[in-house]
């Protein structure tokens, strides 16, 4: 029964899909850069023509607070997540032109949300589109971008950047403490949104 329960948690926290063909990847914000290595590697594969990263910075921090791993490969003055994002992206094959540009959103929700006033304003019709994004972040980020494009399929591509996966989660009270607080986010958002409806 505990394991069944356990089995639950990771099969609903940890998404990991076979990416197809799509319009877009989106990145959501972040210091770190495997999501969007990852990013340009299905971009270099033909998986999508366009790229969209997104991010100002944590709101929490109210500024870029740097690199969070491979510093000796990118260490540019980023003053935005965007900005860092697409360094990452053009040092790993992807031109410029096929990168597009949002760089307001301070959280999760804003990522979407300015993600799709990006690709309405650029006239793009996503019927598909691939999510680059943390592992235990996989789900949220889903939730926000399905809520902001309900009529578009989603493929995750989901990075580990700090050792918290679906094998290893439960192993260290960081893992425990990281995924417990996705759910926890993910139900207090939920909430907020059927109070408004």
């Amino acid at each position: 029964m505990y394991e069944e329960f356990l089995k639950q948690i990771e099969d609903f926290m940890f998404i990991e899909d076979k990416p197809e063909k799509a319009d877009v990847i989106f990145v959501p914000g972040n210091g770190y850069p495997q999501m969007a290595e990852k990013a340009a590697e299905l971009y270099r594969n033909g998986f999508a023509p366009k790229i969209l990263p997104s991010g100002r910075y944590s709101i929490t921090a109210g500024r870029f607070t740097g690199v969070l791993d491979k510093k000796e490969c990118y260490c540019g003055a980023y003053k935005t997540e965007w900005d860092f994002l697409k360094d990452v992206l053009m040092q790993n094959g992807v031109p410029e032109e096929a990168i597009l540009k949002e760089d307001q959103a301070t959280y999760t929700y804003e990522n979407a949300i300015y993600s799709r006033q990006v690709t309405d304003r650029e006239h793009l019709d996503i019927k598909k589109a691939i999510l680059c994004c943390k592992t235990c972040h996989a789900r949220r980020a889903l939730m926000y971008y399905k809520l902001l494009y309900p009529d578009t399929e989603f493929f995750v591509s989901s990075c580990c950047v700090d050792s918290i996966d679906k094998n290893t989660w439960i192993m260290t009270n960081d893992g425990i403490d990281e995924v417990m607080g996705e759910i926890t986010r993910i139900i207090k958002q939920i909430s907020l949104m059927l109070k408004k409806n």
